[in-house]
């Protein structure tokens, strides 16, 4: 692909010494929407749906993560939850953000929750999507997602687990995504993120129950019923967990709600961030 006219490329800033790739859309209140952890994963691939929606009131922008994308990948990193918060406190104060709205999606919604804990005052409203974030048993799924090793029949094999609709899984979509994976560099730096044994890194990623159950923030909490990487108990835990929240289930959806029910969950993000705050 012509990196001119790819799509995934946006802008570039130094976030906590990072040359960190995002893509911005809108003006408006700010929200921040960071991506999961799939092989090949950029915030465009993630939130191509989501940012023509959002970015109507909303200003939007989405990074991609250090260890993915196009963002610099420095060599001897340790990647882990500590690092991961240090990269999304450098990018608000890159882009001058006191305080912000967070759409996190899985790995991304993990990353937002231990946020908010961390940098309470930073944060404003909270979106947890298909969501880590708290203890759960490895599934089959997420297994499949962090041990992904490059080929179509593989990148084939994953898409089905993401998505429940089996119409999504288009040649075109396949072949993109596998693409996206083998781009030099990124299978080296994927295969590092989450090694085996791959429950240790599901702990590594889940804020304490007591911690999330004092966070003061509003949180909307979406999953699909039918998710087979992330399973819908996580939401209902959060849900119990968190004083100020609502959680939307979708019916026949898998772990991209984003994708799979783009125009509702739009829409209900949208109302959600928007909207009027509740009473205490």
């Amino acid at each position: 692909m012509d990196d001119s006219k790819n799509p995934e490329l946006g802008k570039t800033m130094q976030a906590a010494g990072i040359a960190t790739n995002y893509i911005e859309a809108g003006e408006g209140p700010p929200v921040v929407l960071i991506h999961g952890s799939g092989p090949g994963v950029t915030a465009y691939a993630n939130w191509r749906l989501t940012l023509p929606g959002l970015s109507t009131h909303l200003r939007v922008l989405a990074p991609d993560m250090a260890g993915f994308g196009y963002t610099e990948r420095k060599p001897g990193v340790r990647y882990d939850l500590d690092f991961w918060i240090g990269h999304l406190l450098g990018c608000l104060d890159a882009w001058g953000l006191e305080r912000t709205h967070l759409v996190g999606n899985s790995f991304g919604g993990g990353l937002a929750l231990a946020f908010a804990h961390r940098y309470p005052e930073r944060v404003d409203k909270l979106v947890l999507m298909g969501s880590v974030g708290v203890s759960f048993e490895l599934t089959y799924g997420l297994d499949a997602v962090w041990g992904y090793q490059p080929s179509m029949e593989e990148m084939r094999k994953l898409i089905g687990i993401f998505a429940h609709n089996k119409q999504l899984i288009s040649d075109e979509l396949v072949a993109s995504r596998y693409k996206a994976s083998v781009r030099p560099g990124y299978q080296e730096s994927f295969s590092s993120l989450f090694p085996e044994p791959r429950q240790a890194h599901i702990e590594a990623l889940a804020t304490p129950e007591q911690d999330i159950a004092a966070l003061p923030h509003e949180v909307l909490i979406v999953h699909g019923r039918d998710d087979q990487v992330i399973p819908v108990s996580n939401a209902i835990r959060l849900n119990g967990l968190l004083q100020r929240s609502d959680l939307h289930i979708f019916g026949q959806c898998g772990h991209w709600t984003q994708i799979e029910r783009a125009t509702q969950f739009n829409r209900l993000v949208k109302d959600f961030l928007i909207g009027g705050s509740k009473s205490d």
